[in-house]
């Protein structure tokens, strides 16, 4: 008889800048409390393990996958799914700030961010390396791909995903406080994280198991409000925003077939008219612009084949 749900556990914590010890605490005692609730998937925030600005301190506590703190998370994930946040260090010194999920007992994936922001009170890229691939792998939801933070805020990545066959994007996330509208009891930001979500779970019939962190960092604050949305765009789970606290919901596998053949947006995408169309955007932003990119400046700017014969 085939499994008809998955339960999904949201572990949303306030780690400790730096302080890799005191995390991984925290990490296998969110780990126990989503085993006594039955969770089959356990996910935490963004850089979980080492807290976010990090500075010059992501050297000194990032993660080798041989080191004996992977083997500790790898040790915390028999009998269920863990997917958690880390600067990782690559084997040619390089580091990342990457997700990596452990399925009974072993690391299997790795995510490696591949959009650093460095805008505002952001500058991941003047540490971090970025990733530089999407893919999907098998998880309790089924196919799933990992998006971190920034990664979700550009649709290039979630179309990816979708079309590489996903039904679950996981979203570990270190979303910070950026102003409060009057009248709302939560901050724009926040807004705006729930806005996307819903849109990308309807639009590619997926789930997004959104997990974002709170505390404070060098005086800046985060939201919290960690959600799962269903491929119908029904919010499943919310946790508080603001403060440290620990959801689970149970996921009907059967949501995105349903919501995919009411809308079957997927299965009517013309793949080789959108690579064709980006090869042609690619030739055409050089940095002289469109009359020095080596093709025709109308078929640039979209001419038909037809007018330029006419010509």
């Amino acid at each position: 008889m085939a499994i008809l749900f998955r339960r999904v556990a949201l572990v949303q914590l306030a780690p400790r800048l730096g302080d890799v010890e005191y995390n991984l605490n925290l990490i296998e005692h969110g780990v126990q409390r989503a085993r006594a609730q039955s969770a089959e998937l356990v996910v935490f925030p963004e850089l979980a393990v080492t807290g976010y600005f990090l500075k010059d301190m992501v050297s000194t506590v990032a993660l080798r996958i041989d080191g004996p703190e992977v083997a500790r998370l790898a040790s915390l994930s028999r009998g269920l799914e863990l997917i958690v946040g880390a600067v990782e260090e690559s084997e040619d010194y390089r580091f990342f700030n990457s997700a990596l999920y452990f399925r009974d007992g072993e690391l299997t994936y790795i995510h490696r961010k591949v959009y650093l922001p460095t805008y505002g009170l952001f500058d991941e890229a003047r540490y971090l390396a970025r990733g530089d691939r999407i893919r999907c792998f098998s998880s309790a939801l089924g196919r799933t791909a990992i998006l971190i933070c920034e990664d979700l805020w550009h649709p290039s990545t979630a179309y990816i995903a979708a079309l590489d066959g996903a039904v679950a994007l996981v979203c570990p996330s270190s979303s910070p406080l950026r102003g409060i509208s009057e009248g709302k009891d939560h901050d724009d930001n926040a807004a705006y994280w729930e806005l996307l979500n819903a849109v990308y779970a309807q639009t590619f019939g997926v789930f997004v198991v959104y997990v974002n962190r709170v505390g404070f960092e060098d005086g800046v604050g985060f939201w919290g409000g960690s959600e799962i949305v269903s491929p119908v765009g029904n919010r499943l789970a919310k946790a508080k925003y603001y403060e440290e606290d620990f959801v689970v919901a149970d996921l009907s596998l059967k949501e995105p077939r349903r919501q995919r053949v009411q809308a079957p947006l997927l299965r009517d995408e013309n793949l080789d008219l959108t690579i064709r169309e980006l090869q042609r955007i690619q030739r055409c932003r050089g940095t002289l612009g469109h009359q020095e990119c080596g093709e025709s400046h109308a078929d640039c700017e979209g001419e038909t084949d037809a007018g330029l014969e006419e010509r």
